[in-house]
């Protein structure tokens, strides 16, 4: 690491080329996914680079290198258990949605029991993405009742479709 600091490019090269096998072997102890040792690995490689200037000398470079290895495994558990937090596997998958010849599926029947100013309202906003000012020209209304009318029509559909 001294020569890779002092400027030499062929030995920073060999360093970080045998660094990774050395740091995939230590993370392949850890985790088991192939795809995540060569990320740890990788990240590892980088973390190193950019803090080469902090590495000194004159002390070991074993514990400097598993020091950060060890930071980038702990930021990788971290953020693997968090993400398994809110994760929620199941054991069957969910129902699909009514196909096209199948019967209607609760969204069609809510929008039809709608009245047809909101159903209109609701179908201009949201399904075809207009802008409200494009939907209540169409409409023939000002934007502040398409509005309501919207409105009206996002609160029947939450209470139909709760039930």
């Amino acid at each position: 690491m001294a020569r890779a600091q002092g400027g030499d490019g062929d030995a920073y090269r060999d360093l970080l080329e045998n660094l990774a096998g050395v740091l995939r072997r230590y993370f392949s102890k850890h985790v088991r996914a192939d795809d995540d040792v060569e990320d740890l690995v990788q990240d590892t490689l980088l973390s190193i680079h950019r803090g080469r200037h902090t590495y000194d000398p004159s002390r070991p470079f074993e514990p400097w290198l598993f020091a950060i290895a060890r930071n980038t495994k702990t930021d990788y558990l971290r953020r693997t258990l968090s993400r398994q937090s809110w994760e929620i596997l199941l054991e069957e998958q969910p129902e699909q949605a009514a196909d096209a010849e199948g019967s209607p599926n609760l969204l069609s029947e809510a929008l039809e029991a709608l009245p047809d100013s909101q159903r209109r309202a609701f179908e201009h906003l949201k399904i075809e993405g207009r802008s409200v000012e494009e939907a209540a020209a169409i409409e023939g209304t000002s934007q502040g009742n398409l509005r309501v009318r919207a409105h009206r029509a996002y609160r029947s559909l939450k209470a139909m479709l709760s039930k």
